[in-house]
């Protein structure tokens, strides 16, 4: 086992192998599994029949972490998901709890879909102990973590079969069930009134939470711009129809009484109909529902410490990514031992409540991580997919998450006393301490990382504590996610000296300045230049558009080409008949470099041309991020079609 090269961001690279239809499996798997299966007698003594109107708002509730997240994941199409977002937007501290959070969140959940499938297996083979139980868990567990080893791809192609299994066999089970159902048994529709609807919506919308997780592995994606929001989007309409469909037959053909007496309550519907074979059938889907969540959970939890030790807050060995497997072997071992612990060992339904709470924290969290972003008026942040009502929809999704968190504290009260609900947020306050104590101790010396709060604050302080770290890691990013061929252009700009002018002033003053600047690169007299550039303008202006101008001059030699691109807020007048100019691109070089040249003012044609680059050019506050505007923006580079 050895590490690859670098990406453009300097991690570790892991191939892009997983399309749309993978990334719609491993979103859905990673939603149905006991949500589906178990929940729906574990909850219709609490509200009744009214449960099918449960699924439909906890799908609701989850738009606004669906959409931060796609905001995030295509502007930012890097493995780790929540917990290289919100490293990226708070800072390495809340970054350190958000990944480990995470991976104790999917690992956990992901072990106790894989406990499901014993249960399942027990009404079809008599004798099944908790013992075996838990020992086939663990197998399922080493299996799925092999072929996640293996191959990405591999464990996608699983994902897709099972899913489409899965989904194959709940058509069947709705077409058929609908012929057999009693509207009867949906009256009264809420017998215990709104209130039980709001407790049932809380434990209904964790079900929910798997659709998000495949932005942690948003680095092994294709096309991540427009395949992650599309699959995610394409995940959550499909699921939430099957839910409420699946539910609403079901409640159909169940009574009260026969919601109480069992756990699986789709498989004991399946038999109201179609016998043992429906039993059994429906039983099947239950186990392929639990073993895709299970999978899906692996490859997503095992991105979060191969993430974090890519910034220095988990020991190197982690980011280390198989040369033969392309996969990120150390941090799947790592998360599979974690998850064979807790099954063995643990008691998982107890702890999954944790998980859930660290679940709403992180998507409260991802809400606040857009604000940040945009609010940091990062030129290089630039998502193919933007949250629509900002900021109202994640300012409401933040509200929402914190009143699950209360839901499913009070739960936990009803469940187990005020001691039980204590415990649960108890341990996750120190789980928050624990992280601290790494951090303090481990990755405060080691992490270099800037962040958009960072940026927030160097928006309403001084320019002297202005990094740019963040800035141009999204800018490489950029460039890898829309596979943008670095050209010559794109070179001379990142050399290129840039000036930004505060005060109004001249093309006179301009020249002077250009002059001086060239001086230094060619070594040939600033007053030669000055000459050169008065002579050019004086043939025809080089203000070329309203606010734009490009003076450029010929001098002597050969294969010497630069630029110098000034700003100035307040306009420079080169005419009294021309508007003010903000932008100028000022250009040198040789008589042989006459095509260069003309690419060159191709190159600023279309710059400008980008959409608001004006408005960012204006709003921009320091010269490196005019240098990655100019960088980021679109436009056809050589070799490029």
């Amino acid at each position: 086992m050895a590490s690859k090269p670098s990406d453009a961001g300097g991690r570790p690279a892991m191939t892009k192998q997983l399309g749309h239809v993978h990334v719609f499996s491993l979103a859905s798997g990673a939603m149905i599994s006991s949500g589906l299966f178990v929940l729906p007698a574990v909850i219709y003594g609490i509200a009744g029949p009214a449960i099918i109107l449960g699924y439909i708002i906890a799908g609701i509730l989850m738009i606004p972490a669906m959409l931060a997240k796609a905001e995030l994941a295509t502007a930012m199409p890097r493995s780790g998901g929540d917990y290289f977002f919100i490293h990226r937007s708070f800072g390495p501290l809340f970054g350190t709890f958000s990944g480990f959070a995470d991976w104790f969140s999917l690992s956990l959940k992901s072990a106790f879909a894989l406990v499901g499938i014993g249960i399942f297996l027990g009404p079809l083979f008599q004798g099944f102990s908790d013992t075996t139980i838990k020992a086939v868990a663990i197998g399922f567990t080493l299996l799925f973590t092999l072929l996640n080893i293996l191959s990405v791809k591999g464990s996608g192609k699983f994902q897709v079969i099972l899913v489409f299994g899965l989904l194959s066999i709940l058509i069947v089970y709705i077409f058929l069930g609908m012929g057999h159902i009693d509207v009867l048994r949906y009256t009264p529709f809420l017998p215990n009134g709104w209130i039980s609807l709001v407790t049932v919506t809380g434990m209904i919308f964790i079900s929910f939470g798997g659709l998000t997780k495949i932005v942690s592995v948003a680095g092994e994606i294709k096309n991540p711009r427009h395949t992650i929001p599309e699959g995610m989007f394409t995940a959550f309409f499909v699921v939430i129809l099957f839910y409420v469909l699946s539910v609403f037959v079901t409640v159909g053909l169940l009574d009260a009484e026969s919601f109480g007496q069992t756990l699986i309550p789709l498989s004991r519907g399946a038999g109201v109909f179609a016998g043992n074979i429906g039993f059994i059938a429906l039983t099947t889907a239950a186990m392929l529902a639990f073993i895709t969540t299970g999978n899906a959970g692996i490859l997503a939890a095992s991105r979060n410490p191969f993430a974090m030790a890519n910034d220095a807050l988990l020991p190197s060995m982690l980011a280390k990514v198989s040369l033969r497997f392309k996969t990120p072997v150390v941090s799947l071992i790592l998360t599979a031992a974690l998850m064979t612990g807790v099954i063995a060992f643990l008691d998982i339904e107890s702890l999954v409540k944790v998980a859930s709470t660290m679940m709403l924290i992180n998507f409260s969290f991802v809400n606040v991580a857009v604000i940040l972003m945009r609010e940091s008026k990062i030129v290089s942040y630039k998502p193919t997919f933007k949250t629509p009502l900002y900021p109202y929809i994640n300012i409401a999704g933040i509200v929402l998450y914190f009143f699950l968190i209360a839901v499913i504290g009070v739960e936990m009260i009803v469940e187990r006393g005020p001691l039980g609900g204590m415990v649960t947020f108890g341990i996750t306050a120190g789980f928050f301490l624990l992280s601290l104590l790494w951090y303090l101790l481990y990755s405060k010396s080691r992490s270099k990382r800037d962040s958009a709060l960072i940026c927030v604050v160097e928006r309403v302080t001084s320019k002297e504590i202005r990094t740019t770290r963040l800035t141009e890691e999204l800018r490489e990013i950029l460039i890898e996610r829309d596979r943008i061929i670095e050209d010559r252009f794109d070179r001379i700009i990142k050399n290129a000296v840039f000036a930004d002018i505060t005060e109004e002033t001249d093309k006179d003053d301009l020249f002077s300045m250009l002059s001086e600047i060239f001086y230094e690169k060619f070594g040939i007299s600033a007053r030669k230049i000055n000459t050169l550039f008065r002579k050019r303008e004086k043939d025809s202006t080089t203000a070329v558009l309203p606010g734009l101008a490009i003076p450029h001059i010929i001098i002597d030699g050969e294969h010497k080409f630069d630029m110098v691109v000034v700003r100035s807020k307040p306009g420079i007048r080169f005419g009294s008949s021309i508007p003010l100019v903000n932008v100028v691109f000022a250009l040198a070089g040789t008589r042989d470099e006459r095509n260069f040249h003309l690419q060159a003012l191709m190159a600023i044609a279309q710059i400008m041309q980008n959409k608001d680059f004006e408005h960012h050019w204006m709003k921009t506050r320091s010269t490196e991020d005019l240098r990655n505007l100019i960088l980021v923006a679109q436009r056809v580079r050589k070799g490029e079609v």
